[in-house]
This record gives C-alpha cells, structure tokens and sequence, in this order.
C-alpha cells in the first residue's frame, strides 16, 4: 500500500469512527435543548407557586364543570397522543412508511385538538373578564401568570404539531429518517410531561371551593 493510499485509508477511519458521547449528535441536541427549556418552565411554575402562597386573594376559579372537565379531557388527548407518537417512532424504526405516516397524523391530529381545547378555555375566560392584570376575582397577576404558563405551553404544542408535520413529510420523502422521528417524539414526550405538572399547580389547586 503506498503512502498516500495509507493516509486515506487513515483519514477515512477518522471519519468513521464514532461519537465520543455514544449519542447522535441529533438526539444529544435535542436533550440539550429539553433540559434548557425544562429550566424555563420549572422557574416560570416555581414563580406561579410564590406568587400563589404570597397572595391572600389569589382566585380559585375553576369549576368542575366546564374548567377541570376540560382539563381532563386535555389530559386524556395528550396521553394519547404520545401513545400515537410511540407507534410511530416503532413503525419508523421498522422502515414502515406508511405506518409511520399514519401514527404521526393521529398524533398531529391529536395535538392540533388539544390546542383547539386550550384557545377555547381561553376564550371563555377572557368572555369572563379574566386579562393579564385584571380578573373579577381577586390577585391581579393570576392573569398573567396563567396566559403566561399555559400561553408558553401552548406555543409549545402548536410547535410540536408543526414539527411533526414537517418530519412526517420528510421521513415520506426519504429525505429524512427514523432518527429524526425519534428527535420530534423526544420533543413530543416532554411536552406531554410538561403538563402534567401545569394542570396539578395551576388547575387543581386553584378548584372553586363552592
């Protein structure tokens, strides 16, 4: 073998040798970013707590009926939803395409319901006088600190449901691959995750007494 033959030989095992981190670049990024956010909602939950117990007139204004029957519906379709995601991430990693188109459509569709369930309440509440600084209740920054969790939440799903619109066409294409779908169930999971604590701390602690 000749020297030059050596040195391509040499430079090619480089490029193939594997990731120090033992994870692909693409789910490592998506961790990252996972961990960051988790940061963002754990202080923006921690705040609501503080501003919570801090506040003698802080409203309880969910009702079983509409407010927390809503939620649990939420909640149902947003399980659900990563139920869906898992068959996908399965069907991808079987190279099953149309599979995988299917069970990422559910979940899109799901997302997409959940939103819609989410700007209703919002709507509702607004038509109830509920606004950033004012509500008819009581602490003027339960308004703010609600659109603004929720809000955040919400920005979050709607993203969600983008992505996976983007990754299902893609993956369809072959332009993309069951990594990627991985990386957007990822996303997905925490998602879901994230509001399980929302609606504990910001729902049903705050259930009308009467």
């Amino acid at each position: 073998m000749s020297e030059s033959d050596h040195s391509m030989a040499l430079g090619h095992s480089a490029a193939m040798e594997p990731s120090p981190y033992a994870i692909p670049s693409r789910k490592l990024a998506m961790w990252l970013f996972i961990l960051s956010d988790s940061c963002t909602f754990g202080a923006l939950l921690f705040a609501y707590g503080y501003l919570r117990t801090g506040s003698p007139d802080w409203p309880t204004p969910f009702k079983f009926f509409p407010s927390i029957f809503n939620v649990i519906i939420m909640t149902f379709v947003l399980i659900t939803s990563s139920l869906t995601m898992l068959g996908a991430v399965d069907a991808s990693k079987a190279g099953d395409k149309s599979k995988t188109a299917r069970w990422m459509g559910i979940t899109i569709a799901l997302g997409t319901l959940f939103a819609i369930l989410h700007i209703r309440e919002w709507i509702g509440m607004i038509h109830e006088g509920v606004r950033l600084f004012q509500n008819p209740w009581g602490s003027p920054l339960f308004g703010a600190s609600f659109f603004g969790i929720t809000g955040l939440h919400l920005l979050h799903v709607i993203s969600g449901v983008i992505a996976m619109a983007v990754v299902a066409r893609g993956y369809l294409r072959g332009s993309l691959n069951a990594g990627h779908v991985e990386s957007t169930a990822l996303y997905w999971h925490f998602v879901d995750l994230v509001w399980m604590f929302v609606v504990p701390l910001v729902y049903l602690m705050s259930i009308a007494r009467s």
